[in-house]
C-alpha cells in the first residue's frame, strides 16, 4: 500500500508539472518520515548520490558544448560542410546532417545542438525553398546524434549509475550513432529524388573549401582529444572533459570570439544546467532508496521472468516503455531511476550492460523527438516560432529510419559490443 501511494503521488506531481527533482523528493521524504527515518538520513542519501568522480565530467562536457555554441563553432562546421558538398543534389539537407555529425563529437546534448543549428541552418534551407516541415524535422532529428555519439552526457550518467566503464559505453555508441546518420542520409536521398525542384547545387570552389577547412581545424581537435585520450588510455573521461574545456577556451582566444561576457554567459548556462542535473541525481538516489527498500527490482524481475525468458522479447518490451517515458521526461531522470532497477534484471537475461546503455539512450532520444511533448521539438519550435503542428508533421517521416536503427540495435547486440571488444574495454 505504501508503494502504491508513493507511485500515485509521484505521477500526480509530474502531471502537475512540478519539476522532476522535487516530484521525486517529496514522496520520498514522506516515505522516509512514515518509516521512522530522519530527514538527515535522506539528505545524506542525496549527497552520496552526487559524490562521484565520474560525474565531474557532466558539467565539463556541458561547458564545452555551451561555450562552443557561443564561439560560433557550429557556423564553422556548417561552412565547411557546405564548401565540401556544393554540387550534391539537395546539398543543404546533407550539409545540415553533416554539421550535426560534426557538432555531435563536441556537444553531448541534443538540446544544445538543436538550439545552435536551428538558428543557422533552417533559415538557409527556407531561403533555398525547402519546406519548413522537412527543414525543421531534419534539424531536430539530426540533433539526436549529439546525445548518442560520444561525448554523451546521458552515457556518463548511465555509466556512473550502472558502475560500468564510461569509455566502453562511449565506444559502444559510435556505430549506433553512425547507423542513425546513415539512416537519415538515406531518407534525405529518397526525399531529394522525389523533389527534383529542390537542388541548391552550385559550382565547386577550391578556395572556399580551403578557407573553410582552415577554419574548422581547431574544432576538429576536440573529438580527437576527447575520444583519442579516452580510448588510448591517456585520460579518464573526466580528465578528457577538463582538457577539452581548456582547449575550447584556447580556441576562443585564438579565434578572438571569446570575451569575458561570452565566457560568463557560457559558465552561467553550465551552472544552471549542471545544477538541475545534479539535483535530479541526488533526488534519484533518494528515490532509489525507497525502491530498494520495497524490493521493486526483485518483484519486477520475478514478474518479467513469468512473462518471458527471451532477452530479445524483454528488450522489445523495454523499448516501448522507454519511448513512452522519453516523450514526457528528459533522459537523466529516467536513466537515474530505472538503471538501478534494471541492472539486476538484465544480468539474469545475460544482456551486456553496454548494450542496455545504448538501447536506453537511443530510446529516450527518439522519445524526445516524438510528438506531442518531445523536448527537442519544443526547442526547435521555440526558435523558429512556427506552428507546432507543422513541425509535428515534418518530424514523422524521420522517425522511420530512427526506429529502424533501434530495431537493429535490439536484435543484433554485436553492433554495440564490437567496438568496445576490439578496443579491449
Amino acid at each position: 500500500m505504501d508503494l502504491w501511494f508513493f507511485a500515485l503521488l509521484l505521477v500526480v506531481l509530474l502531471l502537475l508539472r512540478v519539476p522532476v527533482a522535487f516530484a521525486m523528493i517529496l514522496p520520498s521524504m514522506i516515505y522516509f518520515t512514515s518509516h521512522g527515518l530522519s530527514a538527515g538520513y535522506a539528505m545524506t542519501s542525496m549527497l552520496n548520490g552526487i559524490n562521484s568522480f565520474p560525474l565531474l565530467a557532466v558539467p565539463l562536457f556541458i561547458f564545452v558544448g555551451t561555450l562552443s555554441n557561443h564561439l560560433g563553432i557550429a557556423t564553422r562546421l556548417y561552412d565547411f560542410a557546405r564548401a565540401l558538398l556544393p554540387r550534391l543534389p539537395g546539398n543543404l539537407a546533407f550539409v545540415n546532417l553533416g554539421t550535426a555529425i560534426g557538432f555531435s563529437w563536441i556537444s553531448g546534448s541534443a538540446l544544445a545542438d538543436a538550439a545552435s543549428t536551428s538558428k543557422v541552418q533552417i533559415p538557409q534551407m527556407l531561403k533555398a525553398k525547402y519546406p519548413y516541415g522537412f527543414s525543421a524535422g531534419l534539424t531536430a532529428s539530426s540533433s539526436l546524434l549529439s546525445t548518442v555519439m560520444p561525448p554523451s552526457i546521458p552515457a556518463v550518467l548511465f555509466a556512473a549509475t550502472a558502475s560500468i566503464s564510461t569509455g566502453a559505453l562511449f565506444a559502444g555508441s559510435v556505430l549506433p550513432a553512425a547507423l542513425m546518420a546513415v539512416g537519415l542520409a538515406v531518407y534525405i536521398a529518397i526525399w531529394v529524388r522525389l523533389h527534383p525542384e529542390i537542388t541548391g547545387s552550385r559550382p565547386f570552389d577550391v578556395r572556399m573549401l580551403g578557407t573553410a577547412t582552415v577554419r574548422v581545424l581547431g574544432p576538429a581537435l576536440l573529438p580527437i582529444i576527447i575520444l583519442g585520450g579516452i580510448f588510448s588510455g591517456w585520460f579518464t573521461p573526466t580528465e578528457s572533459a577538463g582538457v577539452a574545456a581548456a582547449v575550447t577556451i584556447v580556441l576562443g582566444a585564438v579565434y578572438r570570439t571569446l570575451s569575458w561576457a561570452t565566457f560568463w554567459k557560457a559558465a552561467k548556462e553550465t551552472v544552471i544546467m549542471s545544477g538541475g542535473i545534479l539535483l535530479i541525481i541526488g533526488a534519484s538516489n533518494l528515490l532509489g532508496q525507497v525502491l530498494a527498500r520495497e524490493q521493486v527490482s526483485r518483484g519486477l524481475g520475478e514478474w518479467l521472468a513469468g512473462v518471458t525468458d527471451n532477452p530479445i522479447v524483454f528488450l522489445l518490451l523495454l523499448n516501448v516503455l522507454l519511448i513512452l517515458l522519453g516523450v514526457f521526461l528528459e533522459a537523466p531522470p529516467v536513466i537515474l531511476v530505472l538503471v538501478p532497477i534494471l541492472m539486476p534484471i538484465v544480468s539474469g537475461y545475460g544482456i551486456d550492460p553496454v548494450h542496455l546503455g545504448v538501447i536506453m539512450i537511443v530510446n529516450l532520444m527518439i522519445g524526445s523527438l516524438t510528438p506531442p511533448v518531445g523536448a527537442v521539438l519544443f526547442v526547435v519550435g521555440s526558435i523558429t516560432r512556427r506552428p507546432m503542428g507543422e513541425l509535428f508533421r515534418g518530424i514523422l517521416p524521420f522517425l522511420v529510419p530512427l526506429f529502424g536503427v533501434l530495431l537493429l540495435l535490439t536484435l543484433f547486440p554485436q553492433i554495440v559490443t564490437i567496438v568496445p571488444t576490439m578496443l579491449g574495454l
